[in-house]
């Protein structure tokens, strides 16, 4: 067990003595409140010479293209120089919105050869993502991967030698690892608030046609004004659909579902928090509940994980879900469940819940003693005090500590500040080949086990199914 574990184990015994009289009627000092904290704005840099700026293209311009779009354009020194997109309509509205003067291609590669473009944007379906990530970092350009970095599991190996051979800037896009609200979780975690760690229960639920990928098609889809070929690629060929080509999160071919849209991002930063490289064994279970809509994929997933005990964590296991038909209008949540308390990362606060555990018998209250004798009462209290001593009134510190981010910070303006810090300074990336993979791994594993239904046992170093 590791040093952090065993002193919260010691510190268990220290404090029992004290911790065991709320079970016998001690009385109890002060009174339980909230407290919230802001977590500071972090600073930017807003001016850059002309000589330093960075020229991006974006290939893919999706919802997730656009929107990574318009964060680009608001970072200082950053320039929009090109988009590729295989729908026409994309092509024109692009230029509605960030400038005439920006380049329009269906071609990729086009965006890859242009000599003059510093950095890619990758926004395209899952099954894009690597043949184009290769083929950009071969060509010298620092790229931006939407996540899940890979289509099938066994890709990320040739996205590694890659990064390494070309010493590439490569970044993947969950901005939960840049969130200055995860990494303040990350420091409640390591001072030990909640204890020794025991399970995370996590969660991304939707309930709406948009949630569940339904997104609009324009009316004037058609061959005529879509690459289909360019759109299918390495996948199986079939005649076109429209529906495949806007819809394509709901189709293995293409996209990996809710385990590749949406665990990843729950993985992303559960292993920030813990400093984790992953689980080592994987199961996961669900079906098509509602949105049958002539996908391939569920709308409901549940899985579950063991994680190993290492230096930064000790063993503990995940419960994992998406609900794409949930009641309560839907949420996300990460919740650190641990043997002092309970730390819950929403979107924008972190709410830390403290009940310390005690690891001394106690007695009264839901317990045997009270049907005991009279007699066997007495003689109970008399052994417990000459077991354990008598006890002093304890203060109780406040309940809820509540950590919120200030207003008007964004996750993802900081994501992408990060990235294009690192291709000005020559620093390593927040999220990296390795840590996109470590988190997309294990998204796809639950795809493996439910497809499957068996459990995956995964390599966490490694990075692979073992």
């Amino acid at each position: 067990m590791n040093k952090k574990t065993n002193k919260t184990r010691r510190g268990f015994l220290k404090k029992a003595a004290v911790g065991s009289m709320a079970a016998i009627g001690m009385p109890l000092i002060g009174k339980a409140k909230e407290r919230t904290e802001f977590i500071p704005m972090p600073t930017f840099k807003k001016n850059y010479s002309p000589n330093d700026t960075i020229r991006v293209g974006c290939i893919g311009m999706g919802i997730m293209g656009y929107n990574n779009v318009r964060t680009t354009v608001q970072i200082p020194g950053v320039e929009l120089a090109a988009v590729c997109d295989l729908y026409d309509g994309r092509l024109t509205s692009s230029k509605e919105n960030f400038g005439d003067h920006i380049k329009v291609t269906k071609n990729w590669k086009e965006i890859i050869d242009d000599k003059s473009i510093d950095a890619v944007i990758i926004a395209t379906s899952d099954h894009w993502h690597i043949p184009m990530g290769i083929a950009a970092v071969n060509a010298g350009k620092a790229v931006y991967c939407e996540k899940p970095m890979v289509h099938k599991i066994e890709e990320g190996q040739a996205m590694l030698k890659a990064e390494k051979k070309n010493n590439a800037v490569f970044q993947v896009g969950s901005q939960r690892v840049s969130s200055i609200l995860y990494h303040k979780a990350k420091e409640i975690y390591e001072r030990g608030d909640i204890g020794q760690l025991i399970l995370v229960e996590t969660w991304n639920d939707r309930q709406s046609s948009n949630g569940a990928w339904q997104y609009a098609i324009p009316t004037d889809a058609s061959p005529k004004t879509i690459d289909w070929e360019g759109f299918l690629g390495s996948a199986p060929k079939r005649e076109f659909d429209k529906v495949r080509f806007f819809h394509w999160r709901n189709y293995q071919d293409y996209g990996t579902g809710v385990a590749g849209d949406l665990f990843v991002h729950l993985f992303s930063g559960m292993h920030l928090v813990l400093s984790s490289n992953g689980p080592e064994r994987i199961f996961a279970t669900g079906g098509l509940r509602y949105w049958d809509d002539g996908r391939d994929v569920p709308d409901v997933m549940i899985g579950c994980c063991d994680y190993p005990e290492t230096s930064t964590h000790p063993a503990f296991n995940v419960q994992i879900r998406v609900n794409f038909v949930d009641g309560k209008g839907g949420g996300s949540m990460q919740r650190f469940v641990g043997t002092d308390g309970v730390m819950e990362v929403g979107w924008s606060t972190i709410t830390v819940k403290r009940k310390k555990l005690i690891s001394t018998p106690s007695y009264g209250g839901w317990d045997s003693f009270g049907t005991f004798s009279k007699q066997q009462q007495k003689d109970y209290e008399k052994w417990y005090k000459e077991n354990y001593g008598n006890v002093m009134p304890q203060v109780i510190e406040p309940s809820d500590l509540v950590y919120r981010t200030p207003e008007g910070y964004s996750d993802n303006y900081h994501h992408h500040m990060n990235f294009y810090d690192s291709i000005r300074n020559g620093t390593k990336v927040i999220e990296d080949v390795a840590y996109g993979l470590r988190a997309a791994g294990p998204s796809l594993a639950m795809n493996t086990s439910y497809f499957g239904k068996k459990p995956i046992n995964w390599d966490p170093n490694k990075m692979m199914v073992v």
